[in-house]
């Protein structure tokens, strides 16, 4: 009878749960499961697995909690313990001292501690549009950059504050023909040559999780970068989490990606692996594109010293190319491209591996190193209205690094980076003519006589440090230097009977110092004033610095030097609902690469053109963009609403900038473009829009962009057009089972169906511009993915 009446008493003091709750944690913003989130319902606890799935004892009438680190708690009564709850955790709004960036001397890695202009571009960013030619997502979200592309997935450049391509070195004042004058990384890896010139055709950008843009002359961390650095990140898989997937991706055009994608993540390792296919008819005719890529990404923390990071890609794509349209044909809407590029079958093909390992160590709580070491390789061909080349560089080098920290006394420290980066690069280029065929007189032009042959030796090398004395009240002094120097050797192997020209040419730039001096107050860990200056060079490439006509070397040449300084100020305010960054900013490039033209002794035809330095480029601006989350909230249809904002205003011109042209009997004629606007940058572009996180994983944005007209020659006197853009995107994300996420979404780019480039040639008339789709662009995807 004891024992029974215990018995009895234990039952009614002990709740019953006869039935178990199910669901699903995630992220409201961007829908990933949640793995490790604690819940708790009716004194039992739990946590997420992998794939953000729990279930517990359930009674009704209880008060089910779910918290994680970084996110908003969850409370919820619970009515109905058979329900599948989808519980969409608000995350904390990121402070701007959260973002970390990729180099800096500065104690404190985060955004809001350092005295420059850098964006930061994550997922939310990357993927608003359709997310594989980057260009959407830079000309939205950063204000000051821009980026074109010479055929639908290939040829993208950066234009930074007004810094972009090349020089006159085709018999112009200058060009943007290639991008030249900033450096791109990616996962730590240069992808841009030892000669300052930067590719990025065989880069697949769906893979990209992570971008940072620093604006302006970054000489002294990254050397021969006049105009800025572009670090780029593969996504990184989720902690605890093991999963494949397949995305099906179809748009307008014929645009077909099909991507199958391997993920794995753990608190010591992660590794990714994806395989695909992507290919698109194009915009216009001869504008097609296919491409083939694999990439795989792994860390490995070794201990808790020591840990290592590698990247391996290979890519095989083929772009065609129309030519460029004239302004008749683009006042027309003539997309019939350029029957020069077209009848010699204008494309470029690239193949191409990259290679990388990275190696970090912490010798103590004061002293880390990070070594990289890495190489690549590529094989190109390319024809176009000039003829066919073949180009097969190979580029390695190293990266090393020594991060330094001390506390000298209470509330005061000095930290430190110093370190190497050093590039190597050997590349053959044979030029050939291109003749008609004579076995298909009416097919594309075929491969003609040899007309250049030659192989280039180059070498950069930079040496660095940067530290920052970091004071109470959270003021700090940066200073610090970078030297750079460039080696560039050039052999002729073009056989000419009887000639009497060096076949050896060689050139080096040395002694290129890039000083960077800085302030910065952040002000009650909110928001933060700053104010510095920085410096950089661009050296000639190899085609620059000798003259091919006379076997001179083009001894006067000196490398543009870039020259900034900028205040700005940056926080989030509103208990970080408002996030914001303003910068003001004088960019002055001095000794521009223009081109020299020299006449017969008539003065009627242009004999040969050289590469001179040719005055100054002066670029003031204003940029600012703003981050809000308007509404918020874990149990309303609408969970979340963020509009976003940016815009830029550009006042650069041309400071005594002269183009000569020079006769045969010496006399020379000079145009000035003193007080000219710069060509290709207009003085207003602005980017307006709005992301929502909706009940039942559900979530949409929608973007405006504005972009002012601008010149197109040096002179002022063609101008493009001013156009707005309006793009949408509707999506779903879900979970079938424990096992299985779907996600799928419906996007329309230029939903007006505006005309628009997405290339403008700087002084290069009569041809003008590359086309965007004339129509609206729709595109959808499919993405299944099964957790293990």
């Amino acid at each position: 009878m004891k024992h029974l009446l215990l018995l009895c008493a234990w039952m009614c003091s002990t709740p019953l749960f006869s039935q178990t709750l199910k669901g699903k944690v995630f992220d409201s913003y961007n829908h990933e499961p949640l793995y490790g989130a604690s819940i708790s319902l009716g004194g039992l606890s739990t946590a997420t697995d992998n794939n953000g799935a729990f279930s517990i004892g359930c009674s009704k009438s209880s008060t089910l909690t779910v918290s994680f680190v970084g996110y908003k708690t969850f409370t919820h009564v619970i009515k109905n313990c058979d329900a599948f709850l989808n519980i969409a955790l608000i995350p904390v709004n990121k402070n701007l001292d959260e973002v970390d960036i990729t180099a800096t001397s500065n104690l404190n890695k985060s955004l809001l501690y350092q005295p420059s202009s850098i964006t930061k571009l994550g997922t939310p960013e990357l993927k608003r549009g359709l997310g594989l030619y980057l260009d959407d997502a830079i000309n939205a979200n950063v204000p000051g950059v821009t980026l074109q592309r010479r055929s639908v997935s290939g040829g993208q450049q950066f234009n930074i504050r007004g810094y972009g391509g090349g020089s006159g070195g085709t018999g112009r004042i200058s060009s943007n023909f290639d991008g030249q004058g900033y450096k791109v990384y990616l996962n730590g890896i240069p992808i841009t040559d030892a000669e300052g010139i930067t590719v990025l055709d065989d880069i697949d950008f769906g893979s990209v999780g992570d971008l940072e843009v620093t604006k302006g002359p970054s000489g002294t961390l990254y050397g021969l970068a006049i105009a800025g650095v572009v670090n780029i990140k593969t996504i990184k898989p989720a902690i605890g989490k093991v999963s494949i997937g397949q995305d099906v991706l179809i748009g307008s055009y014929g645009l077909q990606r099909y991507t199958t994608h391997f993920e794995m993540g753990t608190s010591n390792s992660s590794l990714l692996i994806n395989y695909g296919q992507q290919e698109t008819d194009g915009y216009l005719i001869h504008n097609a594109s296919h491409k083939d890529f694999v990439n795989l990404a792994a860390d490995f923390k070794i201990n808790e010293k020591e840990s290592v990071n590698t990247y391996f890609g290979y890519s095989k794509s083929y772009d065609q190319r129309a030519g460029e349209l004239t302004l008749t044909q683009y006042a027309n809407k003539d997309y019939s491209g350029n029957p020069d590029y077209i009848i010699r079958n204008g494309h470029s093909e690239v193949t191409s591996f990259r290679a990388g390992l990275s190696h970090m160590y912490n010798f103590n709580d004061r002293i880390s190193n990070t070594t990289t070491v890495y190489g690549s390789g590529a094989t190109t061909n390319a024809s176009s209205a000039a003829g066919w080349t073949d180009k097969d560089p190979i580029n390695f080098g190293l990266r090393s690094t020594f991060d330094t920290k001390f506390s000298l006394k209470k509330g005061v420290s000095l930290s430190g980076i110093t370190g190497i980066e050093t590039q190597h690069q050997n590349a053959q280029t044979i030029g050939y003519g291109m003749v008609k065929n004579a076995a298909d007189t009416s097919g594309y032009y075929i491969i003609g006589a040899q007309r250049s042959n030659q192989y280039t030796l180059t070498g950069t090398t930079s040496l660095f440090t940067e530290w920052s004395l970091t004071l109470p009240h959270d003021i700090s002094f940066t200073a610090g230097v970078g030297l750079s120097n460039m080696n560039i050797q050039l052999n002729d192997r073009m056989y000419v009977a009887n000639s009497t020209k060096p076949t050896q040419y060689s050139k080096n730039y040395n002694g290129l110092y890039s000083p960077h001096f800085a302030i910065n107050k952040v002000i009650s860990k909110e928001f933060s004033v700053y104010g510095s200056y920085s410096k950089a060079y661009k050296a000639p490439t190899s085609s620059y610095f000798y003259i091919p006509s006379t076997g001179a070397v083009n001894t006067d040449l000196k490398p543009e030097t870039g020259n900034q300084f900028e205040v700005g100020t940056k926080g989030a305010v509103l208990n970080n609902k408002l996030s914001y960054q303003l910068a003001l900013f004088d960019a002055i490039y001095s000794n521009k690469f223009t081109a020299m033209n020299v006449l017969n002794q008539a003065g009627t035809a242009t004999l040969y053109t050289y590469v001179v330095n040719g005055g100054k480029q002066d670029d003031k601006g204003i940029e600012l963009l703003v981050k809000c989350t308007a509404y918020e909230s874990a149990d309303d249809f609408f969970q979340s609403v963020r509009p976003f904002a940016n815009c830029t205003y550009s006042d650069f011109k041309y400071v005594d900038y002269v183009f000569h042209t020079k006769s045969k009997a010496g006399l020379d004629s000079a145009i000035n473009y003193d007080g000219k606007k710069v060509a290709g940058v207009g003085p207003f572009n602005a980017n307006v829009g709005l992301d929502l996180s909706l009940k039942y994983g559900l979530y949409a944005n929608v973007t405006y962009s504005y972009k002012d007209a601008f010149p197109i020659t040096s002179d002022g006197l063609n101008i493009t057009s001013s156009y707005s853009l309006l793009n949408a995107k509707v999506g779903f994300q879900h979970s079938l089972s424990n096992h299985f996420d779907l996600n799928v979404y419906f996007g329309i780019d230029n939903i007006t169906q505006t005309q628009y480039p997405i290339f403008v040639f700087v002084n290069q008339l009569p041809d003008a511009y590359l086309p965007a789709a004339l129509n609206a662009n729709y595109y959808g995807e499919l993405n299944l993915k099964y957790n293990f």
